[in-house]
C-alpha cells in the first residue's frame, strides 16, 4: 500500500481523522439569559460600541489572539504545488502548534486561487477578523510581492514563515554555533545554497543580525549569484548585497574556505565540496526530508552539523520562532513585524541555551516551554521600541 493511500490501521491517519481541530465556546450557554448576553438582544450593543470606535474589535473579540494561517497550495512542505484542499492538514497543524505553544489561536485559510491580486485582495477583504496573518507554502517569486503588498495594505501583522520563521531560527543557531566555537559573526564567511524564499530571508536576516554581506556568498541551480550575471528581483539584489569578491562558479566554488554552509535549496552538495570549507565550519543542511548534505558526512569535516529533521541533533525548525514572535505581535498590538522584532526573536531563541551549548546543541528542543514566552517578550519589547506597538 503507498505512503498516500489511507488505511485505518496506520496512525497518522487514525490521528488525522476528523481533522485536527474543533472550535469550542469560552461562554456558557445554559440559559436564556446566557443566550440573551452571548447573541442577541445583548450582542447588538457591543456591536455599536464597536462600530463606534473600531479599537474596541482587540477587546470584545477574538482579534486579540487570532490570526489567519493562509496558503494558496503552491509550495506545500517537500510536496510541491498540491493545492489548497491538499494543503490543509498542513495548516491545521500549523494552527494546533500555534495554541499549544503560545496560547495564539489560527485559523487555516486555504484559497482556490494562486494568483497574487486575488490572493491580496481576498486576504484584505478577511483581515477585520483577524489580528495577523500568517502565509505559509506560497511559492516564490509570488510570496514576496504577496507579502509585501499585504503589509503596506494592512494594520496588522503580516509574517511569512517559510521566509522569516526559517531565517530567526537559523541566526539563533548560528549565534550559538559561533559562541560554542568563539567566534564572532562578522567574522564568518559564509555560504548559502538556494535563492528561493527561505534562502533570501536567511540571507537578509543573518546580515541584520551582524554577518558581514561581503563575506556571503548565494547560490541557486545556475550557480553563484553575482554581477556578472543578468538577474532581476530578489536575486538582483542580491548580487548587490553580496559576493564582494565577485566569486563565479558552482557550489563548490562558493564552499571553498568557507566558514558555514546554510543549505535551504533541496539540492545535493558533494562532500569534495564540503571538505573544500575552512577548518571548525558549520553546516545547517536544512532541506527535509533529505538534507542538501548527509550529517553524518558533513560531521567528518565540520565542527556542528544541524538539520531541519527531528532525528538528528540540531534541529532548525520554525516552530520555535512563528507561535512567539506572533503572541508578541499580537501582545504589543503591534502593526507590523520588523526586522529588529525578527532579530529579537533569534536572540531570545539563542538565549535559552545559551548557557548549556554543545556541538549537538546549539537550539533548544522545538518542545521546550521557555522558549515562547522568551520570544514573545522580546519581539513585544522590540515593537515598542520600534514604534509599531499600539499596547
Amino acid at each position: 500500500m503507498s505512503s498516500s493511500t489511507p488505511d485505518p490501521a496506520d496512525p497518522v491517519f487514525r490521528l488525522h481523522v476528523g481533522g485536527k481541530m474543533t472550535v469550542a465556546s469560552t461562554v456558557p450557554l445554559t440559559s436564556r439569559e446566557d443566550l440573551s448576553l452571548a447573541y442577541t438582544p445583548g450582542v447588538a450593543r457591543v456591536c455599536e460600541a464597536i462600530a463606534a470606535d473600531p479599537a474596541l474589535a482587540d477587546t470584545y473579540t477574538w482579534v486579540s489572539h487570532t490570526v489567519a494561517v493562509v496558503t494558496d497550495g503552491s509550495a506545500v512542505l517537500g510536496l510541491g504545488n498540491i493545492g489548497p484542499r491538499a494543503a490543509l492538514p498542513v495548516m491545521e497543524g500549523k494552527a494546533v502548534l500555534f495554541k499549544q505553544f503560545a496560547g495564539v489561536d489560527a485559523v487555516p485559510v486555504c484559497l482556490d486561487t494562486q494568483d497574487v491580486d486575488e490572493i491580496v485582495a481576498t486576504v484584505k477583504a478577511l483581515a477585520p477578523s483577524f489580528g495577523g496573518i500568517n502565509l505559509e507554502d506560497i511559492s516564490a517569486p509570488r510570496c514576496f510581492e504577496v507579502e509585501r503588498r499585504l503589509d503596506e495594505a494592512l494594520d496588522i501583522p503580516v509574517f511569512h514563515d517559510d521566509q522569516h520563521g526559517t531565517a530567526i531560527v537559523v541566526l539563533a543557531a548560528l549565534r550559538n554555533a559561533a559562541a560554542l566555537l568563539n567566534r564572532k559573526l562578522g567574522d564568518l564567511r559564509v555560504a548559502v545554497s538556494g535563492a528561493g524564499a527561505a534562502g533570501v530571508a536567511v540571507t537578509k536576516m543573518l546580515i541584520a543580525g551582524g554577518v558581514d554581506p561581503d563575506r556571503v556568498v548565494v547560490c541557486d541551480s545556475r550557480g553563484i549569484i553575482g554581477r556578472h550575471r543578468e538577474l532581476t528581483g530578489t536575486k538582483a539584489e542580491l548580487a548587490q548585497l553580496t559576493n564582494a569578491e565577485g566569486r563565479q562558479g558552482d557550489i563548490t566554488e562558493a564552499l571553498r574556505d568557507a566558514d558555514v554552509l546554510i543549505g535551504v535549496s533541496g539540492g545535493q552538495i558533494p562532500e569534495a565540496a564540503v571538505a573544500g570549507m575552512a577548518p571548525g565550519g558549520i553546516v545547517f543542511a536544512l532541506a527535509n526530508p533529505t538534507p542538501e548534505v548527509h550529517p553524518e558526512v558533513a560531521a567528518r569535516h565540520v565542527a556542528v552539523v544541524a538539520t531541519g529533521r527531528s532525528d538528528y541533533p540540531n534541529q532548525i525548525n520554525n516552530v520555535l520562532a512563528f507561535p512567539g514572535v506572533f503572541r508578541g505581535a499580537l501582545d504589543a498590538g503591534a502593526t507590523r513585524i520588523t526586522d529588529s522584532m525578527k532579530v529579537a526573536a533569534a536572540d531570545a531563541i539563542a538565549g535559552v541555551v545559551a548557557g548549556s551549548l554543545t556541538a549537538d546543541a546549539i537550539v533548544p528542543s522545538p518542545l521546550d516551554p521557555r522558549v515562547a514566552p522568551a520570544v514573545a517578550a522580546a519581539v513585544a519589547e522590540a515593537a515598542r521600541r520600534d514604534g509599531v506597538a499600539r499596547r
